[in-house]
């Protein structure tokens, strides 16, 4: 089992910076690639990011390429999203998830929101 629990959602203005983190505990060495997908009212579950756990490759939705910063800390186990340039469109919850070596995302966080006002 891996356990995930984000933080540092919260309301911003258009224009602004967030910072998330997720932790990850439990049998991590299991996990391949950590991901982040974000849900919005009304909307389905939609991919934002994800790195490699040990090669740090990253990948982003073209939605928010060159905005958000995908980056992990192995040591401590916890995998990082920075919002920056943030709209009203990337207002959602925000869920951290962790996927197998083929690439299934089988464990999720409770996520956090992400609210931008314009």
């Amino acid at each position: 089992q891996v356990q995930l629990v984000e933080s540092g959602g919260g309301l911003v203005q258009a224009g602004g910076s967030l910072r998330l983190s997720c932790a990850a505990s439990g049998r991590t060495f299991s996990s391949y690639a950590m991901g982040w997908f974000r849900q919005a009212p009304g909307k389905e579950r939609e991919f934002v990011a994800a790195i490699h756990w040990s090669t740090g490759s990253t990948h982003y939705a073209d939605s928010v390429k060159g905005r958000f910063t995908v980056s992990r800390n192995n040591a401590k186990n916890t995998v990082s999203l920075q919002m920056n340039s943030l709209k009203p469109e990337d207002t959602a919850v925000y869920y951290c998830a962790a996927a197998n070596s083929n690439s299934i995302y089988n464990y999720w966080g409770q996520g956090t929101q992400v609210t931008v006002s314009s």
